[in-house]
């Protein structure tokens, strides 16, 4: 594999991730706090985190309320072990 190749595999994996979208909602934010200081002139600075913090929020909500499939492993209770 080129060394181009690789590198651009490795952008892609550490922005991408597991979530594409929290990449996406970065990538809004970042869209919208640059239309923001642009068209509006307002110092929207604190946009950007905002974004960030409410994307993380968002992906965790989505992770942790996931019900979990029949006869996983989280889905059996401690008594409920193979006979």
């Amino acid at each position: 594999m080129s060394k181009l190749k690789a590198f651009g595999l490795f952008w892609y994996d550490f922005i991408i991730g597991d979530d594409w979208h929290v990449a996406a909602l970065v990538a809004a934010g970042l869209a919208v706090t640059a239309l923001v200081v642009h068209i509006a002139g307002v110092n929207a600075w604190w946009l950007l985190p905002l974004c960030v913090v409410a994307a993380l929020a968002w992906s965790l909500h989505r992770a942790t309320s996931r019900k979990p499939l029949p006869g996983s492993a989280q889905g059996q209770g401690a008594g409920s072990a193979a006979r």
